[in-house]
């Protein structure tokens, strides 16, 4: 990593080890949005349900004061019990008004909230007549009945918004879920795989388009692939001819060091065109298993031994696979010169059911390997490397997948030894099917 490289701080879900989904970002969004609005909505509602109670309180206090105006004056006395002439508590708002000559209401809060309601009215004789009256039960109860239907109907939004965001972010992220799957799939390498398919339904929206960039890019990296390949091929189509005549006029020269040398490096080069060449069959798919029955342990044995007697086989179990004899011989000498040219003696060769094992004592293989399999001209870390082209395990990766098997790598390590301690050894593991690879077009070869 570069020193200068810049670092995604973890958020607090990071360090949590939580992992949210656009469902439920997109629920919560809803749901605070809902929240917001249906507080404010409430708040309006509430607050305009209050004003025009109190409105028509004050209306009703105003008319009240009026007929007690006129009645005493008529009679020279109050005939209500709420009415007052020159009441010491009349708010001094109110009476400022009055003093002035105006008919006024005005509102007071209590300490736990229940507004007062006051009206008052000056007389010919120059005192004040006023009434004094609360807000009713009938209208406070109203006002709570109000707030409560608020407080259900803001919850039940809130709620049922939250349930059509989990909904709607459930199908999108359905659909994205789907094209992440595909595109994975395209990233192994199964480039018959669509994106646009694999998402389905009828919606359009920004994942077809995405889906579309990704199908498009897909088939332009394999057009490129497809190329490179064809390249690649006709190259050591082409060079097969000129090298097997450069090695044919080798073996016609004088015996001598220089002969030797010069037939030394063509046979290498015409093992590189070879090796080549099968890459290219391998990568076109076109290649084809012809199975037989043999017996596993017995055939890796006598496999091993004829081509390099200083390894070490053992049989665990021994077992009948159908599989292609000539294939399986391939990947097994390609694992053994790999083992000897890179690793250390003792090479330990194993045999376990349809398990196939070849073990070194070496530096172990390099980490680009073990994160992104074999790769052609990838010769591995200076530790393991030095010679070779890397296409030796890229061939047998290839002819695994022919044989339909599964050919994995790992080092060798001290248990709980951290990621610095060398390695003890580099191990090659090849899986066999239980039962024929069809799938891979593979067909029984006759006896």
């Amino acid at each position: 990593m570069r020193g200068n490289s810049r670092r995604r701080v973890p958020s607090f879900l990071d360090r949590a080890g939580i992992r949210t989904g656009l469902r439920w970002k997109l629920s919560a969004a809803i749901a605070l949005v809902g929240t917001l609005v249906a507080i404010a909505l409430s708040l309006v509602v509430h607050n305009a349900a209050r004003v025009s109670m109190l409105d028509n309180a004050r209306d009703l206090a105003d008319e009240r004061v009026q007929i007690a105006q006129r009645n005493y004056e008529l009679s020279g006395r109050p005939n209500f019990p709420s009415i007052k002439i020159n009441d010491p508590s009349l708010p001094a708002a109110l009476r400022e008004k009055v003093e002035e000559g105006r008919r006024a209401t005005y509102v007071t809060d209590r300490p736990h909230g229940v507004p007062d309601i006051w009206a008052a009215v000056p007389l010919k004789d120059g005192r004040v007549l006023s009434l004094h009256t609360g807000f009713t039960d009938r209208s406070t109860d109203i006002l709570k009945d109000l707030d409560q239907a608020l407080v259900i109907g803001s919850i039940a939004a809130v709620l049922g918004g939250s349930a059509l965001g989990v909904l709607i972010g459930g199908q999108l992220s359905r659909r994205l879920r789907k094209a992440a799957a595909a595109a994975n799939q395209v990233a192994k390498g199964e480039t018959d795989v669509r994106v646009r398919d694999a998402i389905g339904g009828v919606v359009r929206d920004e994942t077809d388009d995405l889906a579309r960039a990704v199908d498009a890019m897909t088939d332009a990296l394999q057009q490129r692939l497809d190329a490179e390949r064809r390249v690649t091929a006709d190259i050591a189509h082409e060079l097969r001819t000129p090298v097997t005549g450069l090695l044919t006029a080798a073996e016609l020269l004088p015996p001598g060091r220089p002969t030797e040398l010069v037939l030394d490096r063509a046979k290498a080069m015409r093992t590189l065109v070879e090796d080549v060449l099968e890459v290219a069959r391998l990568d076109g798919a076109s290649e084809r298993a012809e199975l037989q029955d043999l017996m596993l342990g017995e055939f890796v044995s006598r496999r091993v031994l004829a081509k390099n007697p200083d390894a070490m086989v053992h049989v665990v179990h021994e077992s009948v696979v159908t599989t292609d004899p000539r294939r399986l011989e391939r990947v097994l000498f390609n694992l053994l010169a790999n083992a000897a040219r890179h690793g250390k003696p003792p090479i330990e060769v194993s045999v376990e059911g349809r398990v196939i094992r070849v073990r070194d004592h070496g530096p172990g293989f390099p980490e680009e390997l073990l994160a992104e399999g074999p790769s052609r001209f990838r010769t591995g870390s200076k530790d393991r490397a030095g010679h070779g082209h890397g296409l030796g395990l890229t061939i047998a990766a290839g002819q695994a997948r022919v044989l339909g098997a599964r050919l994995t790598f790992r080092n060798v390590r001290p248990a709980g030894a951290p990621d610095h301690i060398p390695a003890e050894g580099a191990v090659a593991v090849l899986w066999l099917p239980e039962h024929a690879p069809t799938s891979t077009g593979s067909y029984p070869m006759l006896p």
